[in-house]
């Protein structure tokens, strides 16, 4: 029995009741757009007889970023490197494979789309351990909130940045402080991952189960020593034992974790934050029956962007992220399948009228989100 409740159950059930007033999708003019473009993408994988899984590619991806991360530490902790550039080296390839690790391996197996074999996906999943998160509260904030909800205001936990400083949507309050975050929101961006593996899970934790997505106080103490544990040891691995152990200097230690933690949550965020807070996005709001006036897969496509759809090495090493469109329609199938299904996705948008937002190279869809953020710090609240 699920100890936090499945996704479905909650969407269903509990989560509309709990948390978000009843809030649903229409069936609007363009409710056959899911329909056809799920009988089309359902077609390619049959008629070229392949799983929507992933394959032997996922395997060796698995493979190099757990050794890009593992390594390292290695070396670190058992090598006799005294050179503090080595070691700040070390720590950023880690950071590298670290990353990987969550956008390429377990993001894919959280969304069960890794293998066909849940024990599998389970086993995949765990590698999050490697990153410091928690496995339970990325389910929730991930593939429950952001993944139904995208870009709705106070229920797509990937929008939510503390307010006094970030401002991610027109729908959110605003401050005089914004006005100046296309500025400072990067330094905001490096800090990612540091929260990650300090606070936020305890937060989520705790917020999650005032809202009932965690029942009962045996299973809101299970998760928090579990998330005590996973802090314990990813600390251990990461800090504690190249502190004792390696040759370095305990500042270039310290001082090179921070690096490594900030560099991979800048890259994390920037490329999450270039698929939902862009110009060409939506925020669309509830009506006062709480319903959005959009089929669902109509809804994400209007609030999803993708961005450097041309580059191998981005796409393999983000885990397919490049084609946020794609994943936001069928989390269910793996990345490595994106680039091929984006072109059915496109053509079939562009029957029905609805837009397929590309923002052209990485650079470019950067530049576009530093607008946005310039945009959102000026502009009032869209509605009440």
């Amino acid at each position: 029995m699920c100890k936090i409740q499945c996704p479905r159950i909650i969407i269903h059930n509990g989560l509309k009741k709990l948390i978000i007033k009843n809030l649903s999708f229409s069936r609007s003019q363009k409710e056959d757009f899911a329909a056809t473009v799920k009988k089309r993408v359902a077609e390619y994988f049959k008629s070229n007889s392949i799983s929507k899984y992933g394959s032997n590619q996922m395997v060796f991806k698995s493979i190099t970023m757990l050794l890009l991360f593992l390594t390292p530490l290695a070396l670190i902790i058992l090598a006799p490197i005294s050179s503090p550039w080595i070691i700040f080296l070390l720590y950023i390839i880690a950071g590298i494979g670290m990353g990987g690790i969550g956008m390429g391996i377990m993001h894919d197996a959280i969304h069960g789309s890794y293998s066909k074999k849940k024990w599998f996906n389970t086993l995949m999943a765990n590698t999050i351990i490697f990153t410091g998160a928690s496995k339970e509260m990325w389910r929730l904030q991930h593939n429950v909130l952001h993944h139904s909800y995208t870009n709705i205001e106070d229920h797509d936990e990937d929008i939510a940045a503390p307010p006094l400083f970030l401002r991610f949507s027109p729908n959110a309050p605003k401050n005089k402080l914004h006005r100046y975050q296309h500025l400072y929101a990067w330094f905001f961006y490096g800090l990612l991952t540091i929260s990650w593996i300090t606070t936020k899970d305890f937060m989520s934790l705790n917020r999650y189960y005032k809202m009932g997505l965690i029942q009962g106080k045996k299973n809101y103490r299970s998760y928090l020593l579990k998330i005590i544990l996973l802090k314990l040891n990813f600390f251990t691995l990461v800090l504690v034992l190249p502190l004792i152990f390696s040759a370095a200097p305990t500042w270039a230690i310290v001082c090179a974790f921070l690096t490594m933690q900030f560099v991979t949550g800048f890259a994390i965020s920037i490329v999450f934050q270039s698929a939902h807070v862009m110009p060409d996005v939506e925020f669309p709001t509830p009506n006062a029956e709480g319903k959005i006036d959009n089929e669902r897969m109509v809804h994400q496509l209007l609030t999803t962007a993708n961005f450097a759809q041309k580059s191998k090495l981005l796409y393999w090493y983000l885990g397919g992220l490049t084609n946020q469109i794609e994943h936001h329609l069928f989390p269910n199938i793996s990345h490595i399948h994106y680039k091929k299904i984006a072109p059915i996705v496109k053509k079939t948008a562009e029957e029905f009228g609805l837009p397929y937002v590309s923002n052209g190279s990485f650079f470019n869809a950067v530049g576009k989100h530093f607008g946005m953020l310039k945009k959102l710090g000026r502009m009032e609240v869209k509605s009440a």
